[in-house]
């Protein structure tokens, strides 16, 4: 199996803690959209003649795309790949591009899934996020894309926002949960160098919250999720009835995948390439038939940090065969030695010779992690 990954870097307006690569000129829209039809076709190959079991439309904002970009697109998917009758295809939004006409139109594609970039159900707080939606339309977006036929929704939520309560956390996921969807994405607020907001923070205008309430924070959140039917399948990401995100668990599960798009990265199930991070440079790349990207050639032990640093984050783990497999005994020995003393303190389990972290060992995972990690 193998996926794909499409980049959508255009925004009406950017939020203030986004450091992907997005812009807010539209303008090389229709150039961007021929370029990804070229690089389709320029690296057919790069995943072998494996059936596409993923496509996951991501940004930026994807639903910014416009019925014939769609078209376009997926033509050229569908004459250079093989795609399973059931692939996961998904598409990020953003909640006030849902209209009921823009719903009926991506359901003339083959989507079956959305994910919907809703962050808080607290206007307040969106206001600070510079998201352009209303709790109100959040949920309203939500209730369109069921109405619309959508049964595998999934939302983000963040936490860990300045001036953030327990309490407003805890309204937040009331909000969540009565939505009755499949899946939630929740991440802590990350103050990245380069964005808006860590300006605001080195200038002393926003004050990070408390390490020991976002510790409560991402508690409650499990509590709460998991006693409503959610499974807690990988640190950041939750689900019902088994609707992980296949595509992102292909990410954790070392799965090939072939990104497209300006800063679009891609595995081929031995290293990893990343597109240029620029518009203009990359549609004058893919025009000229030269592929802009950067390949990064992994060795054994990168590749073996690898299969720790994504095992390790999901509720199915470290394979200590497959570890043993593909890295030989020595490497599988360092990793028992050095989980011990987390296995004696519970914050770790071997089942079915798999190492998985317990619920109290997923709060301390990136040391756990980092302990796991061969240094030469």
């Amino acid at each position: 199996m193998a996926g794909i990954y499409i980049h959508v870097p255009f925004c009406k307006t950017r939020c203030i803690y986004c450091d992907f690569y997005t812009r807010t000129d539209m303008s090389s829209k229709h150039n961007y959209v021929s370029a990804i039809c070229r690089e389709i076709e320029l690296r057919k190959e790069y995943i072998g003649d494996e059936n596409i079991e993923t496509i996951y439309f991501g940004g930026g904002t994807p639903s910014q795309l416009a019925k014939d970009d769609f078209e376009q697109i997926f033509a050229s998917i569908c004459r250079n790949f093989k795609v399973s009758e059931d692939a996961e295809i998904t598409m990020e939004a953003n909640p006030d591009d849902l209209s009921d006409r823009y719903l009926q139109m991506i359901r003339e594609f083959p989507f079956n899934r959305l994910s919907i970039g809703i962050q808080s159900f607290n206007d307040n707080e969106l206001l600070f996020l510079k998201r352009r939606h209303s709790s109100q339309k959040a949920k309203d977006a939500v209730k369109s894309a069921k109405s619309g036929g959508f049964d595998n929704i999934s939302i983000d939520l963040m936490y860990g926002l300045p001036k953030q309560t327990l309490d407003i956390w805890n309204r937040n996921l009331d909000e969540a949960l009565a939505l009755d969807i499949q899946h939630i994405s929740s991440y802590h607020l990350i103050y990245e160098q380069g964005t808006r907001l860590y300006r605001l923070f080195r200038l002393g205008d926003v004050k990070p919250v408390d390490e020991d309430l976002s510790v409560e924070m991402f508690s409650t959140m499990i509590d709460r999720l998991s006693s409503s039917g959610f499974e807690h399948y990988e640190i950041s990401n939750f689900a019902k009835d088994k609707l992980y995100s296949r595509h992102n668990s292909s990410y954790w599960l070392g799965v090939k995948y072939l990104g497209l798009g300006p800063a679009a990265h891609s595995f081929d199930g031995q290293n990893r390439a990343w597109n240029i991070p620029s518009i203009s440079k990359y549609t004058e790349g893919i025009s000229s038939g030269k592929l802009p990207l950067e390949i990064e050639y992994l060795d054994e032990n990168t590749r073996y940090n690898d299969f720790i640093l994504t095992g390790m984050r999901t509720m199915w783990g470290v394979d200590l065969k497959k570890l043993e497999k593909l890295f030989g005994n020595q490497k599988k020995e360092y990793c028992l030695k050095n989980v011990r003393k987390y296995m004696n303190q519970e914050f770790v389990i071997q089942s079915d010779d798999k190492l998985k972290l317990t619920r109290k060992g997923i709060f301390i995972s990136d040391g756990i992690m980092s302990d796991l990690m061969w240094v030469d």
